[in-house]
Order: structure tokens, then C-alpha cells, then sequence
């Protein structure tokens, strides 16, 4: 696993998910390499879905914007070094707005902050 600690940016989660989330992610960078960014989120999101339910999606990058609307309970999103993990399962009820936006870390940042606004976050 890369040697950096995870950091939790934002997260709705209960703490014994949040910590599947961060094992996980710490195995996927022990089977990928770091540049491996899909097959990093493709294979959280699988054990997530097999865990946990179908539903979850899972983005991972150094650099990347998102808003989305998830169930609440399941929306975590968290940096190792520079790799930014956002993680959630997806709603089919537009009428719960649990939606959040996240902007990825970039590679030459040291470390990530969070500040929550209003129904939302924003990961700088």
C-alpha cells in the first residue's frame, strides 16, 4: 500500500464502512498501480456493490470534479498522497438532495481541505 495516511474529506457514512472503504482502497493500491485509476475504481466499487448492495460508484484521480446525489449513509470521499477516492451509492429518488460536489486534489498538492456549504461539499 502506498505510505501515505488517508485523509477523509467528506462522509456521511458509518464509521465501520468508512473503514471497508479505506481498507479497500489500501488493497487496490497494493493490486494497481497508482496511475491505475480505473481499475482502482472499479474494483472498490465491486467490493462495495458485493459488500454492501448494488449501486455504488466509485471515481478516482488526481484531478476531477463531480456533483452527485447519493443515498444518505453512503457517500465518503477521501485522498491517499495525491490519489483523491470519492465513493457513493447512487439514488434513483430525486426528491432526497443529498448532493455533493467534489473537486479532486491535483498531484501537486500536499494535502487536501474540506469546506462543507449548505446541501453540498467542495474537495479543494
Amino acid at each position: 500500500m502506498m505510505e501515505s495516511k488517508a485523509v477523509i474529506g467528506e462522509t456521511d457514512m458509518l464509521q465501520t464502512m468508512q473503514q471497508d472503504a479505506l481498507l479497500l482502497a489500501g488493497k487496490a493500491l497494493d493490486l494497481f498501480d497508482v496511475t491505475e485509476s480505473t481499475e482502482i475504481a472499479s474494483f472498490i466499487k465491486k467490493e462495495f456493490d458485493q459488500s454492501y448492495g448494488p449501486g455504488w460508484q466509485c471515481i478516482v484521480g488526481t484531478h476531477f470534479g463531480s456533483f452527485v446525489t447519493h443515498r444518505r449513509g453512503c457517500f465518503i470521499c477521501f485522498s491517499i498522497g495525491s490519489l483523491m477516492i470519492l465513493l457513493f451509492r447512487a439514488t434513483s429518488a430525486p426528491e432526497v438532495d443529498n448532493s455533493i460536489r467534489c473537486h479532486g486534489i491535483s498531484k501537486n498538492m500536499k494535502s487536501s481541505s474540506f469546506k462543507v456549504l449548505d446541501h453540498g461539499a467542495i474537495c479543494k
